[in-house]
């Protein structure tokens, strides 16, 4: 993650192939393993420590808090204890520097330390904090490893981490070498379900406790993240439901209260409904000409009405069947081939 990758391999290349070589990691993910089996012939894994295991010198704790108002309380925390220094954990390099700006318009002492500075500003800036000159290190998760700061007394995770083994990671900073040490952590409701799977992790409840004046959301409260997915599914199958079984669900419904016909009644109902209406509606204009006539598929009384039409045209009445229909019949080819 920090790019040394290439220079190993350079180092690695100019060595004896007949060689003892010894790989030490504060952590052993998968990636080092394979990494590992890369460099090294036939490895024996020696470890000091159970994997995702938590020193027992480390008190866990959890202020919930809203989003909005993290920076606040993180301000309050370190003014009420002037004389400490904490290392504060956060997911990206663009919040790293900005909580780190707001400590310092606060009156507290800190800085930043993420991939983006040079080796030479880490190097001068972990030093500043070792030597007290930095009350507060805002560091992330790839910045901060390898970090060995004696007597560490705080931890803050001002951001939950997306996976549960990196918390471990991050709070092993503290209580090292038999020193009492404190991991505390602010919670947002959004972060819940990652506090679910830490607690899970290390297999411990972690207490928490809500500062007064600075509350979290309301829903913060609520259930964690099983009783979520749980209103999650049931949200998806209602509305799986809302939308599919409806329409066949009230059909055999109607055709149920009509004496179980069967599934064409309501078919046959409607076009009931839709003619019934237009014949018994009136559809004669003022000037006698019937708007319904030309849209009925078969008219008898149409072609029966032709003689009498050369009598309305003589009267001098327009006729407005005559027109409609001299332009279907000459379109049609009824007229002109005769």
């Amino acid at each position: 993650d920090m790019g040394f990758i290439p220079d190993i391999k350079r180092i690695l290349a100019l060595l004896p192939k007949q060689r003892q070589s010894l790989l030490f990691s504060a952590t052993f993910s998968d990636e080092i393993k394979r990494l590992a089996d890369q460099m090294l012939k036939d490895p024996q894994l020696i470890e000091v420590a159970r994997r995702n295991m938590v020193s027992e010198t480390i008190t866990h704790v959890v202020h919930p808090v809203s989003s909005g108002m993290k920076r606040n309380l993180l301000a309050h925390l370190l003014r009420h204890k002037p004389d400490t220094q904490a290392l504060v954990f956060v997911d990206t390099k663009l919040m790293c520097g900005r909580l780190a700006h707001y400590l310092e318009r606060s009156g507290i002492s800190a800085d930043a330390i993420h991939g983006d500075k040079g080796q030479q500003q880490r190097t001068d800036t972990l030093e500043a904090f070792k030597s007290g000159k930095l009350r507060v290190l805002v560091a992330t998760d790839v910045a901060a490893r390898g970090l060995d700061i004696d007597e560490l007394p705080f931890v803050i995770n001002f951001e939950l981490p997306h996976t549960a083994e990196d918390y471990v990671h991050r709070i092993g900073r503290t209580g090292r070498a038999g020193h009492h040490g404190y991991a505390i952590s602010l919670v947002s409701s959004e972060e819940k379900h990652w506090l679910s799977e830490i607690e899970k992790l290390i297999k411990l409840q972690i207490p928490q406790e809500v500062v007064p004046g600075f509350d979290p959301d309301p829903d913060f409260h609520e259930a964690g993240s099983r009783a979520h997915r749980g209103r999650r599914q049931a949200a998806a199958a209602a509305d799986t439901e809302a939308r599919a079984p409806a329409p066949r669900s009230g059909s055999r419904e109607r055709g149920a209260e009509r004496g179980g016909e069967g599934r064409r009644e309501p078919a046959r109902e409607r076009d009931g409904l839709r003619a019934g209406p237009r014949r018994g509606r009136s559809t004669v204009a003022a000037d006698g000409f019937d708007f319904s006539k030309p849209y009925e598929p078969v008219n008898p009384p149409v072609v029966a009405a032709e003689p009498t039409q050369p009598t309305a045209a003589a009267a001098g009445k327009p006729d407005p069947l005559r027109r409609h229909q001299r332009p279907i019949a000459v379109l049609l080819g009824g007229l002109g081939r005769k």
